[in-house]
Order: structure tokens, then sequence, then C-alpha cells
């Protein structure tokens, strides 16, 4: 599997086209000075800077593993945006997130998984599953896929409901070692026939060095707030030590995940 971890390009936002209001925190599709459409996370909105830490964790875990996600962008939002906005909600909104923001390339035309009429192939199911386990993301389920076909292929994007152990910081290597109860839930549990073969193959995909360089790319200004009183490098350093000891202790939510399938089959 080729991979290269590079910086995330940045991008100034130019304009706001609509809103995606079936998104609790307010996600924009909004146009930046390259031309292109973002999906537009914002830093004000919701869980603030958190839920885009785990966008960014969870989104470049995932592309390095292989798995299809658009590419994602620092977003700056200057101060003079927004201000002929006419919502004041949105206008809010946009107030607070001035500053970095995080895009995710929009991928027009794409389509919401459905998983009643799209077909799973055990593989990648059985990868995507191992990859929320490890993330601890409580959002992939019927109700909300966060899962796109895009050119018959299947993306995945939303992955702010990850690593909910940042909300508190407390006792994060006992979540770290802990299985993930909310697989019983995951929209491609039942078509994950193949936990043990994406356990191998990304317990030596994801290195030390790999998380390291995806966690490293977090900027300090989303890691100063609420910090727990911790430099942004020690904080950096929480996050690489969960996914290491997470990895490293797989096998404890590969068998959770594969007793849920059992009494779902």
């Amino acid at each position: 599997m080729q991979y290269s971890q590079s910086q995330l390009r940045t991008v100034n936002v130019i304009r706001y086209v609509t809103p995606l209001r079936e998104g609790g925190s307010l996600p924009a599709i909004a146009e930046a000075d390259d031309g292109f459409l973002y999906v537009l996370k914002f830093r004000g909105a919701g869980q603030g800077p958190k839920s885009l830490i785990a966008e960014l964790i969870g989104g470049e875990i995932a592309r390095a593993a292989g798995l299809k996600v658009p590419e994602i962008v620092f977003a700056n939002l200057d101060t003079a945006f927004g201000r002929t906005e006419p919502d004041e909600e949105i206008q809010d909104l946009l107030k607070a997130s001035v500053g970095l923001n995080l895009g995710l390339h929009y991928l027009s035309g794409a389509i919401t998984f459905d998983p009643a009429v799209t077909h799973s192939d055990a593989k990648l199911a059985s990868e995507v599953v191992w990859l929320d386990c490890l993330l601890t993301n409580v959002d992939r389920t019927v109700r909300n896929t966060n899962m796109l076909i895009w050119h018959k292929e299947l993306w995945l994007i939303d992955h702010g409901a990850s690593l909910y152990f940042h909300h508190s910081w407390q006792n994060w290597k006992e979540q770290a070692i802990s299985p993930f109860r909310q697989v019983k839930d995951h929209v491609l549990l039942p078509k994950a026939s193949e936990l043990n073969a994406a356990d191998e193959k990304f317990r030596s995909v994801l290195s030390t060095e790999r998380i390291r360089s995806i966690v490293s790319l977090i900027p300090d200004e989303w890691l100063a707030i609420d910090s727990a009183g911790k430099s942004a490098d020690e904080l950096r350093e929480v996050y690489i030590q969960f996914l290491d000891l997470r990895i490293e202790n797989s096998d404890v939510f590969v068998k959770e995940a594969q007793n849920a399938r059992e009494s779902l089959i």
C-alpha cells in the first residue's frame, strides 16, 4: 500500500454557498480561493475545535489505511467574511469561527450510502468497521451512515464524533484499551466477516511513525482551547499514545465487534 503523508493545503474561504442543515453543527458548502467547493466544518460550532481534530485525525488515518476520504484542507475564515449573511444564527457561527477551520472537498453528485440498495463487500465492510472501532466513532449507523457513493466507490465522511475520550481527558489510558460497545449499531457490521484480516492489515500499516505524522498536523490554536493545562505538544502526545495503545490492543475491540456481529446474524 502506497501512502505519503504531507502537510494539508490551506485555502481561504471566499463565498458561503449554502448551509447543510442536516448536520447539527451547521456545516456548509463554501467556495475557496482555489476555485473548489468544500464542506466546511466550523471551529465555532458544536463541540468546537475538538470536532475538527477528530475529523482531521479520523479522515487522515482512514486515508493512510487506504480507504477513500475527500481531500481535507485547512480553511481560513477572514473577519470580514459573512458580514452580509442575513441569517443571524449563521452570522454568529461565522463570527465565532474566524481563523482556521476544516474543509472536505465537496463530492459533487455523490449520493448517500443506503445499505438497503448498495452492496458492500465483506473486505471493505470489515475495514470500515475496524477503523471506526479504533476511532471510537459512534456516528456510522443506519440512521446516519456518513458514507457516500461517488463514481461507484464508497467514500467516508464525518469523523467529528470520533475520539470522544478527548472531551474530558479522564481515564484515557483505560479508554484506549476498552471495547467499543457501540459497534453493535454500526451500519456495516452485518457484512464485516473479515475483521481478523482487516486487523492484521491495519496493524502493520498504522505504525507509530504514521500516527505521529498525522497527529502532528493538528494546529496549535485548536489545541489551546480547553487544553486541561497541557501544552499543544503534550496533547498531541496523548492522541498518539491513545491511538498506539488502541492499535496494540486491537484484539479487544475486534472480539467485541465479532461477538456483536454474531448476535445479529
